[in-house]
C-alpha cells in the first residue's frame, strides 16, 4: 500500500465475486477481498430493499468483526454487497440445476424484472470510532421474448448456473435482454455511482475528489 492508500485507509472488499472485484478495480483503487464466511439468513417476509440491506450487513459485519480482532491502529473500511433478483415479488436465485435455469429462463422472457442491490459500508477510524453507512438500488431488466431453442443453448454454456435469475447481463446473457432501466453496474452486482458517494461521504477520495 502507498502512503497516500495508507493515509486513505485500508479498503476491503467483503466478497468473492469477480464482478464486484472488476467493478472496483475499475475505479482505480488499492483494496483486499476477504469474503464472509457466514451462512445467509433471508427473511423473506421483508421488503426487497430491506432484505438486500440486510444481507449485505450480514455479511460486512462478518468480515469487519474478524479483522477488528487484530489489534492495529489504522483506518479500515469495509464494503460489502449483495443482489437479488425480483420477479412479481418472488426472488430468483441461483439455478439448482439445468432445468430449474430453463424454467427461470421461460418466466422471465418477454417480460420484466427488478434488480436489488445493497450495499454496506464500515468505517474505523484510527481512533477506534466505528460508523457504518448504507445505500441501495434498483434497476429494470426486460427480456426480449426467447426461443426455447435459445434458452437451452445458452444454459448449456455454463454461464447461468452461478447466477441469480440464470443470466449474466455482463456475459451471453446479454444477448437476451431487450433494455434496462437504471444503472447497469447495478445489475452486475456493485452500483458503482452509490459506492463512489458513500466512499466520498467518509472521505476516501476517488479520481481525486475526497
Amino acid at each position: 500500500m502507498n502512503k497516500i492508500a495508507e493515509a486513505n485507509g485500508k479498503l476491503i472488499l467483503a466478497s468473492m465475486s469477480p464482478r464486484r472485484k472488476d467493478l472496483l478495480t475499475s475505479l482505480g483503487l488499492e483494496f483486499e477481498v476477504q469474503p464472509s464466511t457466514i451462512e445467509e439468513v433471508m427473511d423473506p417476509d421483508l421488503e426487497p430493499q430491506q432484505l438486500v440491506l440486510n444481507l449485505a450487513q450480514q455479511k460486512t459485519e462478518d468480515v469487519f468483526a474478524s479483522l477488528t480482532r487484530r489489534a492495529v491502529h489504522e483506518r479500515l473500511l469495509v464494503l460489502g454487497a449483495d443482489t437479488i433478483v425480483v420477479l412479481d415479488g418472488k426472488f430468483l436465485g441461483k439455478p439448482v440445476d439445468r432445468a430449474d435455469a430453463i424454467h427461470m429462463l421461460k418466466r422471465l422472457s418477454g417480460r420484466d424484472h427488478q434488480v436489488y442491490t445493497g450495499v454496506w459500508l464500515i468505517v474505523r477510524e484510527s481512533n477506534g470510532s466505528v460508523n457504518a453507512t448504507k445505500s441501495c438500488e434498483r434497476s429494470t431488466v426486460f427480456f426480449r421474448k426467447l426461443d426455447e431453442r435459445e434458452m437451452e443453448a445458452y444454459v448449456d454454456t455454463g454461464e447461468p448456473m452461478d447466477k441469480a435469475g440464470a443470466y449474466a447481463l455482463q456475459g451471453i446473457g446479454a444477448a437476451l435482454i431487450e433494455k434496462i432501466e437504471g444503472s447497469h453496474t447495478n445489475i452486475v452486482g456493485l452500483p458503482i455511482p452509490n459506492v463512489v458517494s458513500l466512499l466520498r461521504n467518509c472521505g476516501y477520495p476517488i479520481l481525486g475528489l475526497p
